[in-house]
């Protein structure tokens, strides 16, 4: 702006607009161009905004329209939200601000197409896919968002209320004015390994078992009413269990009954946990954990009995044996010629490990009269 004796001349561009005031009172809005101004005492002034995609402070709107509700309506599109309402404004189709409840902005419209959509967020928070892709950098502030897997149950809560079982998939929920979580379940089987604390057994003898579970959720609903944390419910469940079914029983039937001891603590867990959403589909005995000295103790027998099984076996083997060659005695004994082929084979391996055999039978007598010198079969009138 600048001055002329009694005149101002004043510019104004493209996509600006000029407030023109007088003595602190609008008069009237200068359009782009250049205007000359007479002001003899200096009372006026003129503000200069720029009109294209912004907007006008909501204090100032309100004032402007007390006092010039035409030029109000004319120049400025006002937006105010209610309880339980969500507005998108879009600046020349284009997304750029949202608002939340009880808010009021403010937007230049001489330049600038204004589109508000509004949404009731009373009845559904649900947020469409729409809505979604247009709120993108406002995300945080006014939407939740949760994905629910194949293998997950989603549970919606709103205001700690349970309102439905969500499918998998992508989920974004409105948060203005209330609370709304959701609690992810996982489905699939999952192992829980119980560290058991020292017991005693029946016979009192200190040891210590660990074990793993095998659960798995059948019932989210009726899970996240009952439990807090399913793990640990299920670890201390299982504690309690192997207390009892250990002091009930002597270390060598903690140690030979492992099938029973397993089936009852599957019982034991089974029953209580039946009216809890979750099944126990396997739960068994890992590692039985003794104390230095009784460990010692336990080898040393389990060593023995080795020994004597060992022991047992070789004397069956040699009494075996022992009926074997009787057998074969006998069977030589009632057979002469079955001896004779026995005198052969014996004469065959001997011969496979000589490396020459010089055998002098006598003049004239040969080869059969040597093997009848070698061993005499008992003569017939013994027979």
């Amino acid at each position: 702006m600048t001055w002329h004796l009694l005149m101002k001349t004043l510019t104004v561009k493209d996509g600006e607009r000029a407030l023109l005031t007088r003595n602190g009172r609008l008069e009237r809005v200068l359009e782009p161009g250049r205007h000359r101004l007479f002001d003899l005492r200096r009372q006026l002034t003129a503000e200069i905004f720029n009109v294209v995609r912004t907007e006008f402070p909501a204090e100032r709107y309100a004032v402007l329209k007390a006092a010039r509700p035409d030029l109000a309506a004319e120049l400025f599109e006002a937006v105010e939200t209610k309880a339980n309402e969500i507005a998108i404004v879009s600046l020349d189709g284009r997304p750029v601000h949202l608002m939340t409840p009880w808010q009021a902005r403010v937007y230049w419209k001489v330049a600038t197409s204004i589109d508000v959509e509004r949404i009731d967020v009373a009845d559904d928070p649900r947020v469409t896919a729409r809505h979604l892709a247009m709120i993108e950098r406002n995300r945080p502030t006014i939407v939740t968002e949760a994905v629910v897997e194949n293998h997950e149950a989603g549970l919606l809560y709103v205001e700690g209320r349970l309102v439905e079982r969500l499918v998998p998939g992508r989920h974004a929920f409105w948060i203005a004015g209330r609370k709304i979580e959701v609690k992810r379940l996982d489905l699939r089987p999952q192992a829980v390994e119980i560290t058991a604390q020292e017991m005693l057994t029946k016979d009192r003898i200190a040891l210590r078992v660990t074990l793993t579970a095998f659960r798995r959720i059948v019932d989210p609903e009726r899970v996240v009413a009952a439990v807090p944390d399913v793990d640990a419910w299920l670890y201390r469940l299982v504690q309690f269990a192997i207390r009892e079914a250990v002091a009930g029983r002597t270390l060598d039937e903690v140690l030979s009954a492992k099938a029973a001891l397993d089936a009852e603590l599957r019982d034991y867990v089974r029953d209580r946990v039946a009216d809890s959403g979750v099944e126990v589909t396997e739960l068994g005995v890992k590692d039985v954990i003794l104390p230095g000295e009784i460990r010692e103790l336990v080898n040393k027998v389990v060593e023995a009995e080795r020994v004597a099984k060992a022991n047992l076996i070789r004397r069956q083997e040699e009494t075996a044996a022992t009926r074997s060659l009787l057998n074969t005695a006998k069977l030589m004994e009632e057979n002469p010629l079955l001896l004779r082929l026995k005198e052969l084979e014996s004469l065959e391996r001997l011969v496979e490990k000589v490396g020459r055999i010089d055998l002098h039978a006598g003049d004239g007598q040969g080869l059969d009269a040597l093997l009848s010198k070698l061993v005499r079969i008992k003569s017939a009138e013994n027979a």
